[in-house]
């Protein structure tokens, strides 16, 4: 029996997704059990698994993290986006978001706690569930949804930084090479260090994100108006308006990139526990990503109405670098670049963790994996590697292709986000347990909605 993990900083020393095997079709049950730390196995838990214990430290670490990987650099455009739309729709969309956020990622996170094999990251459950073939297929379009979220971010925090610089503090530009090596470096070296560091970072990021981000809604307040919204939208546009609504919402709360390390990480700590305990850390993620998130949202776009709303969207603005610019608020302008820092901070790490493990997944598809002529630590190395480099070359090219990203991603992460898992249940002899819920049905809807929205939204 493996040595058991003893604290919140389980996953390996050697890298954040340095985990699952490509060792062939899934082995029996029997040969698989594990013990963990509620007691049972971690051969495949179902849905009538023992309890996992009270939450402690391990159970906080991982909320942070997921809530830092969902709250991203897109939340200084959310409630422009998301506003827009009118009041009745985003108070609609505000009621839809939590279950849509919560069942989504735990039907998710099922797939990985759910496998025979515990050893497994979302790219081998795949290929175990559907067939090498498809899960060939599932791996690339993962990597491709997550990798250029990675680039982006690579811009976002270089870019932020040095209009920091340059604007708050009064110093001379660094050259952008220097600069984006340097932070792009600080961000990898995070990762590179392992799951134990990453966490802790997160937390240190995260705290004061939320801190933030209340601050902002409660300064906002005194200048809340209804002004505008009071009119209730013809019935075709109110459905137009919340279709479109939907898939920002669920991109801005989305924390699929890091679920299946997160799941992983649960089962090794948990055993057959996991699943009961994945879907106690993932309410309690949602709650937040609701209360502080969409709370953020509604103060933003009360305050400046649907004509500032349209002012910052024609400007091009992030939405605190708007209100500094029309409401005099000079604390704004410093909260603003401390928002997005902290933001794409925490956001790039659950994203980072994603492109390794899609990348890990491609590299051992196309070598036999009984073969194994890749060793893992050169694995590990080469695709840290490539992903700092391309990173860098990113934040020193500063593409202005973020929308378009966006777009071509979107549709994909939904798909694996909302539908794949749900197909996985209906066909899976190893996810039976999970069927015939009523809430199998609301993320099949909300997840065709979301697709649907963001191909409108292109054709648008």
């Amino acid at each position: 029996m493996e040595p058991r993990p003893t604290g919140p900083a389980t996953g390996t020393e050697a890298g954040p997704a340095a985990v699952g095997t490509d060792a062939g079709p899934a082995a029996p049950t029997a040969t698989l059990v594990r013990e963990g730390r509620a007691g049972g196995t971690a051969a495949g838990p179902a849905a009538d698994s023992p309890a996992a214990p009270r939450w402690n430290r391990f159970d906080t670490s991982w909320t942070i993290g997921l809530f830092g990987t969902a709250v991203g650099a897109g939340v200084l455009f959310l409630p422009i986006n998301a506003g827009l739309g009118g009041l009745w729709p985003l108070l609609v969309a505000t009621v839809l978001i939590w279950p849509m956020t919560y069942l989504s990622h735990r039907a998710l996170s099922r797939m990985v706690c759910a496998s025979p094999r515990p050893d497994r990251d979302i790219t081998g459950v795949v290929a175990d569930y559907f067939g090498p073939a498809a899960g060939r297929v599932v791996t690339v379009l993962y990597f491709l949804a997550i990798f250029p979220i990675v680039l982006i971010y690579g811009v976002g925090i270089t870019n932020t930084v040095d209009s920091l610089m340059v604007n708050q503090l009064g110093l001379d530009p660094w050259p952008r090479w220097l600069l984006s090596g340097v932070l792009v470096l600080l961000m990898s070296a995070v990762m590179v260090a392992g799951q134990r560091v990453m966490l802790v970072v997160t937390q240190w990021l995260v705290y004061p994100l939320i801190a933030v981000l209340f601050a902002v809604t409660l300064l906002l307040i005194p200048s809340w108006s209804l002004e505008g919204f009071g009119a209730v939208p013809a019935a075709g546009d109110f459905g137009m308006s919340l279709w479109l609504m939907i898939p920002v919402l669920v991109f801005a709360f989305n924390h699929s990139p890091a679920i299946s390390q997160f799941s992983l990480s649960l089962r090794r700590e948990y055993g057959a526990g996991s699943v009961r305990k994945a879907s106690s850390i993932l309410r309690v993620t949602a709650t937040l990503l609701v209360v502080f998130t969409m709370g953020f949202v509604w103060s933003c776009v009360l305050a400046l109405g649907p004509e500032g709303l349209q002012e910052a969207k024609d400007a091009n603005l992030p939405v605190l670098s708007h209100l500094a610019n029309v409401m005099g608020l000079p604390v704004i302008a410093w909260l603003g670049p401390a928002v997005a820092v902290t933001a794409i901070g925490s956001s790039f790490f659950g994203h980072w963790l994603g492109a390794f493990e899609g990348a890990q997944g491609i590299v051992r598809g196309m070598v036999d994996p009984q073969a194994r002529r890749i060793p893992d630590r050169a694995l590990r190395i080469g695709i840290s590697v490539f992903l700092i480099a391309s990173t860098w070359l990113a934040g020193v090219l500063n593409p202005s292709i973020l929308g378009l990203i966006e777009s071509l991603a979107g549709p994909v992460i939904a798909a694996v986000l909302y539908l794949m898992p749900m197909y996985a249940i209906r066909k899976v002899p190893a996810l039976a347990p999970f069927r015939g819920a009523l809430s199998n049905v609301f993320v099949v809807v909300a997840g065709v909605v979301a697709v649907g929205g963001i191909l409108l939204g292109l054709v648008g």
